[in-house]
């Protein structure tokens, strides 16, 4: 799986630890997901798919299928995060089990002329199915007390991400030490640069 930001098309994110989570990175700070392209090569660099795999059958449902589940998985995650009541995130959590209950994508491995095996799917992945492995992954993570207990909301300036925090100690404090972490930095830079003027 991609990590950070940068080349990636569409400045996509790939560094919350958890699929479900890199989801919801798809809307800040503006939405990635308001076509087919984005969503296809979101599809492809989380690791939904096995690299190559075409998805020129996606269809224009699709980008509004997946801002609804990253709807209902950001109403569960961030009622976990802040303890609210329960019962409120209840449409949320339906939605996030009937999505779930799709079998995801089969895979299969496939040999190669030179006789490595890699992964290729069996049939053209649905949107369906797809969505299958970002409910299942929310499920997993909400479900799971150890790592439900390291999801972290970024100390960073106005962003929403929320990640899993595994640094050692758990003392992660952004979402990315190179986007939220820099401008951490410079922006403490600049006051102490500030301060030493004045």
């Amino acid at each position: 799986m991609a990590l950070g930001t940068g080349t990636l098309p569409y400045d996509l994110r790939f560094d919350a630890g958890r699929i479900c989570l890199d989801l919801l990175a798809t809307a800040h700070p503006l939405e990635r997901l308001d076509s087919l392209p984005p969503l296809c090569a979101w599809i492809a660099r989380s690791g939904l798919v096995p690299p190559g795999t075409p998805l020129a059958h996606a269809g224009p449902s699709w980008p509004l299928a997946f801002r609804e589940l990253r709807g209902s998985v950001r109403q569960l995650v961030s009622g976990w995060l802040t303890g609210g009541t329960r019962s409120a995130y209840d449409p949320a959590l339906a939605h996030v089990n009937s999505v779930a209950r799709t079998a995801p994508p089969v895979p299969r491995a496939v040999r190669m002329r030179d006789g490595a095996l890699v992964r290729e799917l069996d049939a053209e992945p649905e949107c369906a199915a797809l969505l299958a492995v970002v409910a299942r992954d929310a499920v997993e993570l909400l479900t799971d007390p150890v790592a439900r207990a390291a999801l972290r909301q970024c100390a960073g300036d106005n962003c929403p991400i929320v990640y899993v925090d595994t640094s050692r100690g758990r003392r992660r404090r952004w979402c990315s030490s190179e986007v939220c972490g820099n401008r951490e930095r410079v922006a403490r830079h600049r006051r102490r640069a500030a301060l030493a003027r004045t």
